[in-house]
């Protein structure tokens, strides 16, 4: 992930935010995510823990955020713990953080070398009552591999087994859910620069490019940027369309095959998420802009439903029934399959069988819970679809949308969603 400037008053905010959350006379500890191993003595480029990067700015290995409030010695209520640069590393690796610059960066003004860590971690956990310590709750997370988080917990619960502990992440999940300005403005931008790369593809995609060349044309627009992609690019031609998950990108599009293209760009940590379907030939056959303008009524519906005080399950109900709707007028549906079908499987789930809605910021789908509540600042896409494998073709829209109290704001507005938009769009290459 390539640095953009944030201002560091947006993490002297939220660490503000953090610190009321938090008990009377506790201490909470964040870690920098590990440098993953490849292969042999590879290992892949650091991605840095979200929940430290919100409250420190800091994409270094190896750093440690403290809180502690109520601690008696005004220094040690927020310290900043990072590696201590040497001429090895200079050599090796480049530019460390200096003590200054780190400073700078996050706002926090002690900054202690990494070493330094042990000493006053015990030293305050003997003064304090409460240690919040953190772990990836994100409810479809993979937990097979242990994160340095996981292990700190393990260390710090054995060093002292008779302190209260609490989990840092149900807080951290409340404070990322409503986004400040900031981050607004950061996601805006990684929104631009999605557009930018949409348009581009729009007027290279012809009948015998490859969906590898496609997302080369993405690369090169986000790379450029400074950006990346948010998430592993999903290109998929004709049949491919039905696969949700698609991340094979090598075939042909073939001329009358739509492409439906879930790439997204992310820039300065903040992520954006868009989808479109768009025709290789440059023009939606009869059939096809059917099925994608019912699509495009859908999200219509779905980005005005976006308000305060519904679940993303609500949203997901809401979707079903209206997609159901649209696929009886499609003819793949009948009333009578709706009419019988149970509760918790919907006939519609044949055709359109994922959520619609899910929060984005930091992560992709960035950290929630089940039951939390829209509130204004959240941001979230809408992803409506339909699917049809026996005629090889699905489609499926997306933007990234900012919910305020008075209504929404589509921070992809500007970028083509209507079908004769497309067309235009891909005709003028």
């Amino acid at each position: 992930m390539k640095a953009v400037p944030i201002p560091s008053a947006l993490f002297t905010l939220n660490r503000e935010r953090l610190v009321k959350k938090l008990l009377p006379r506790s201490l909470a500890v964040l870690n920098a995510n590990d440098l993953m191993p490849t292969n042999a003595d590879g290992t892949m480029g650091h991605l840095q823990n979200a929940d430290l990067f919100y409250l420190t700015g800091v994409h270094q290995e190896e750093t440690i955020l403290l809180l502690a409030p109520d601690a008696f010695d005004p220094n040690h209520r927020e310290i900043l713990f990072v590696r201590a640069p040497n001429e090895h590393l200079t050599i090796w690796e480049g530019h460390k953080l200096t003590k200054e610059s780190a400073a700078k960066i996050s706002g926090i003004k002690n900054v202690k070398w990494l070493s330094e860590f042990p000493t006053i971690f015990r030293s305050l956990a003997c003064e304090l009552e409460n240690i919040y310590l953190n772990a990836n709750e994100h409810q479809r997370a993979d937990a097979t591999v242990e994160t340095r988080d996981s292990r700190f917990v393990i260390e710090t619960q054995k060093k002292f087994p008779l302190h209260k502990y609490h989990r840092l992440a149900p807080l951290m999940h409340e404070l990322r859910s409503v986004k400040s300005q900031y981050e607004i403005d950061a996601i805006k931008a990684a929104c631009d620069l999605t557009g930018k790369g949409f348009k581009r593809v729009c007027k290279f995609v012809k009948p015998g490019v490859n969906e590898t060349e496609v997302e080369a044309e993405f690369a090169h627009e986000f790379i450029g940027s400074k950006g990346q992609f948010a998430y592993p690019p999903i290109i998929a031609s004709g049949a491919n369309n039905n696969i949700l998950h698609y991340n094979q990108n090598d075939q042909l599009c073939k001329k009358g095959d739509l492409l439906l293209l879930d790439v997204a760009a992310g820039l300065g940590n903040y992520m954006s998420d868009l989808t479109r379907t768009i025709p290789v030939s440059g023009k939606f056959s009869r059939r096809q802009k059917q099925v994608y303008n019912a699509v495009l009524r859908i999200f219509r519906a779905q980005v005005a439903a976006l308000v305060p005080g519904k679940t993303t399950k609500d949203l997901r109900t809401e979707c079903e029934e209206r997609t159901a709707k649209e696929c009886v007028d499609l003819g793949l549906l009948k009333m009578s399959e709706i009419k019988k079908q149970k509760p918790d499987a919907p006939a519609v789930r044949k055709f359109f069988m994922h959520g619609v809605s899910h929060p984005i910021g930091l992560d992709v789908h960035d950290v929630t819970y089940n039951h939390f509540k829209i509130e204004p600042g959240w941001v979230l896409t809408v992803e409506p679809a339909i699917y049809i494998p026996a005629e090889n073709f699905g489609v499926r829209l997306e933007n990234t949308v900012f919910v305020t109290a008075d209504g929404q704001l589509d921070l992809m507005a500007h970028i083509p969603i209507e079908a004769d938009e497309i067309e235009d769009l891909m005709n003028r290459r």
